[in-house]
């Protein structure tokens, strides 16, 4: 009989890369196990064409928590609040707190949805549901109960970002222990929690290239491009739209491609129009085929300001697409000295990267980046995966 196992994830059937890594891994593994994915998304917005969803043998649950009574709710703000303010550094407190932060009704919901599903593996996509894995870990005996963390060491627990913050850095850390495995995406994010608390022991699987590679570039359109959601300055954006507008000054010929679609976009335009770009900068809502962008483009730009892992720069490579990105620990890690860096958040050392690029020897750069990115091959990434489940 195949293994049972299921994917805890807060949405699949949305645009997104932690989505899409997700279904291609699911995909894979499904040809040696019975994969459910478990999914807070309504049911309404099930699409199986998304991330080509339909050539799998996949089974779909879909979950939501049921609403728990006010005076709960009251004492759970009251006791977080309380946690946040005073940072307790006991172990104890860390559990009392997971329970206040995620209480009973909640807990045993959950915990009925997945113990009916009599899984072999549960594996909780992003670090809030592997933590709350973490919380109901005795409630799953003889399950193998695995974290997989999409976001950095530095935007969860740093003081700059906006995901959980150092006020629970401790807690979360605490949490993770009680899983079987912590899966990280780069050693950099290794050293870090391992510097923080040496008795986690995480494991390091890269994202695989999630999608079949269009059309190799050619290299002489003379544009750059960015893909990424609009939202919590995360991809920085706006960064390279003002370090486009130093080397408007430089150079007369080049676009700029965003690709993307949400809550920032707005900014975006009002940056590019305050700059008179919009003969030069051109946004694009999300495709389902965006292998013709990084196909048209000729060089493409990592502005993040974090990234759990870079997905795009393996996509852009895959269209041999040379790199400009911020000195990001996980963008250094995939591409070592193949990437022409700037340092994060610099605007001015972006824009003398932008005019570099134009002047590089394209060919050359092209031909390492295809090199780079067939590291990332997906059967390469699932075989680790299989290994990891069968330890």
């Amino acid at each position: 009989m195949k293994k049972r196992i299921c994917f805890l994830v807060d949405s699949i059937f949305s645009v997104g890369g932690v989505q899409r890594v997700t279904a291609v891994i699911a995909k894979y593994l499904a040809n040696d196990y019975d994969v459910t994915i478990t999914t807070f998304d309504n049911p309404e917005r099930k699409d199986l064409t998304l991330y080509s969803l339909e050539e799998a043998n996949l089974r779909y649950r879909f979950f939501s928590y049921p609403p728990i009574k006010k005076h709960i709710d009251w004492i759970r703000k009251v006791y977080s609040g309380l946690y946040m303010r005073l940072h307790p550094k006991s172990k104890w407190m860390s559990n009392l707190y997971s329970y206040s932060s995620f209480p009973y009704e909640l807990r045993k919901a959950l915990t009925k949805e997945l113990q009916q599903g009599k899984y072999d593996i549960i594996i909780g996509v992003h670090a809030p549901l592997a933590a709350r894995l973490a919380t109901i870990r005795k409630s799953l005996p003889n399950v193998k109960v695995i974290g997989w963390i999409h976001n950095s060491f530095e935007a969860l627990f740093g003081d700059t970002f906006i995901y959980i913050g150092k006020d629970r850095k401790r807690h979360y850390v605490y949490q993770f222990r009680k899983l079987d495995e912590l899966v990280l995406l780069c050693h950099h994010d290794v050293e870090s929690y391992q510097s923080y608390d040496d008795a986690i022991r995480p494991s390091v699987i890269y994202n695989p290239l999630t999608l079949v590679p269009g059309r190799l570039s050619e290299g002489t359109s003379k544009r750059f491009l960015a893909i990424g959601r609009f939202s919590h300055h995360h991809k920085g954006f706006d960064l390279l739209i003002k370090a486009f507008h130093l080397f408007s000054h430089m150079n007369t010929d080049w676009k700029l491609d965003i690709v993307g679609e949400g809550p920032e976009e707005g900014m975006y335009y009002q940056l590019i129009t305050e700059y008179k770009l919009s003969d030069r900068i051109f946004i694009h809502p999300f495709t389902k085929y965006i292998q013709t962008y990084y196909s048209n483009a000729q060089i493409y730009i990592l502005s993040s300001r974090w990234e759990g892992f870079g997905l795009v720069l393996v996509e852009a490579m895959s269209h041999g697409l040379p790199i400009v990105s911020s000195d990001l620990p996980t963008s250094k890690e995939i591409m070592g000295d193949f990437g022409m860096f700037f340092k994060n958040g610099d605007i001015e050392e972006l824009a003398q990267r932008l005019e570099d690029a134009t002047h590089l020897d394209w060919q050359k750069k092209s031909d390492e980046a295809i090199a780079i990115a067939q590291r990332f091959d997906v059967n390469e990434i699932a075989g680790q995966w299989k290994q990891l489940l069968e330890k």
